[in-house]
């Protein structure tokens, strides 16, 4: 960083202490009230209400529940922050005082419990501490913020909603788009890289068809059981027999639904699956061979009709620009010293936040923020245990408050002075 935003990002995190206890306490009541994707009416309204007692411009319900707060603060560039609000339908495991034990209905109907069991409650807490902190010392920095809160992001619809609702001619073109997402990884660190930093993923519903009958009489029916486990046992062979080494895939059955009863062998069988990859070419090879192996399998089995193969939702490439990439890494390195910022190759996990860069065609930079106790991952490290830590997704994360907490608000700061710093 330059001599101006070193002293930029001083006088604008000279608040930052006093924040601390009102920021913890909004992380706990957002983790302890979590809402499912494209519910998050309660978040919103928190967010929505702190942009405003902060002065910024608010505009809610974008994309359903989205919330966006503009502030200007005279002229320079445009800095878009971002954060995701939903949870997940899982069961929380944590024992933390602040638990969730809430249940909602999900899309269908079907009462589940809800956990915030991937770090979006630190985001809404990283935001609306970066949000206060550039209201609070407007001397910092010249230019104008857009605070962006997006919904529906573990289900792939919120940035495309928000996209929908008009969100580019509604305001103004970012000059760069930033994003972070707590992870494992020692709390107080940072890590990132330029190019893809989050895979494309595809879910996908296979509904296999067959001809029930009596589990004594297996001669007189169609059993799409076996037809579904001989297909779940080929789909594994995509990846290790026809992605090259140098590439990379993931492909996961997540749900193999047949059946209510041990004696009735079932008319039909559901498949639900998702795959990972960082590349186009890969992507479509894949998917192709899905479709060739579910459809073969099924013939081989003499099913009565074809399988019914249908998308459930799809996450793009997240490409972090390099000029950007290496802007942010800079002034990272800069404010937390070269110990604490790593370098990260892509991520298995998918994100829809590449989505405002790509197709408002503006500069993104998305990083990763370590949320687990330094000792714990430390020693999990040296005993080769780090597999064995919760991630995100499991009952049992939850990133440890401090230092997380800080080093995110700190790390989005940092990330948009590097555009926007005062002279």
């Amino acid at each position: 960083m330059s001599d101006s935003q070193t002293r930029a990002l001083t006088r604008l995190l000279a608040d930052l202490p006093s924040l601390l206890p009102a920021l913890e306490a909004a992380y706990k009541d957002v983790h302890a009230h979590p809402e499912l994707s494209m519910q998050e009416t309660r978040t919103a309204h928190l967010v929505a209400q702190h942009l405003a007692d902060n002065g910024y411009e608010v505009t809610t319900g974008i994309g359903q529940t989205g919330v966006v707060g503009l502030l200007r603060n005279g002229d320079g560039p445009t800095v878009m922050l971002r954060a995701d609000m939903d949870a997940l339908p899982i069961q929380e495991g944590t024992g933390l005082d602040y638990a969730s034990t809430v249940s909602a209905a999900d899309p269908t109907g079907k009462t589940v419990p809800v956990a915030h069991a991937c770090g979006h409650d630190m985001h809404v807490a990283w935001l609306m501490g970066a949000s206060a902190l550039f209201s609070r010392a407007r001397d910092a920095w010249r230019g104008t913020m857009i605070i962006l809160f997006q919904p529906g992001e573990e289900t792939a619809q919120g940035a495309r909603a928000m996209i929908d609702d008009g969100l580019f001619t509604r305001f103004p073109k970012p000059d760069v788009v930033l994003g972070q997402h707590v992870m494992v990884g020692a709390a107080g660190t940072v890590a990132g890289s330029a190019g893809p930093i989050t895979s494309a993923a595809d879910s996908l519903q296979i509904r296999l068809f067959g001809r029930g009958a009596h589990g004594s009489m297996p001669q007189a029916s169609i059993d799409p059981i076996v037809m579904a486990a001989s297909i779940v046992l080929r789909l594994q062979t995509i990846v290790s027999r026809e992605v090259a080494a140098t590439e990379a895939a993931v492909l996961t059955v997540g749900v193999l639904q047949a059946g209510t009863k041990e004696n009735v062998i079932p008319d039909e069988a559901l498949i639900k699956l998702n795959v990972r990859t960082f590349d186009e070419g890969v992507r479509t090879r894949v998917l192709a061979a899905i479709e060739r192996i579910v459809n073969a399998e099924a013939q081989a089995s003499g099913a009565p009709r074809p399988p019914e193969i249908t998308p459930l939702d799809r996450y793009p490439l997240n490409v972090n620009d390099k000029a950007a990439s290496d802007r942010v890494a800079t002034a990272f390195r800069s404010h937390f010293s070269t110990e604490k910022v790593h370098h990260s190759g892509p991520a298995p996990a998918s994100e829809d936040f590449g989505c405002f860069g790509t197709e408002w065609n503006a500069p993104s930079v998305f990083w990763f923020v370590g949320g687990t106790d330094p000792a714990e991952y430390a020693k999990a490290k040296a005993e080769g245990r780090l597999n064995e830590l919760p991630v995100n997704h499991s009952p049992y994360f939850a990133p440890v408050l401090h230092p997380t907490l800080q080093t995110g608000v700190e790390a989005m700061a940092a990330a948009a002075l590097a555009w926007n710093a005062a002279p």
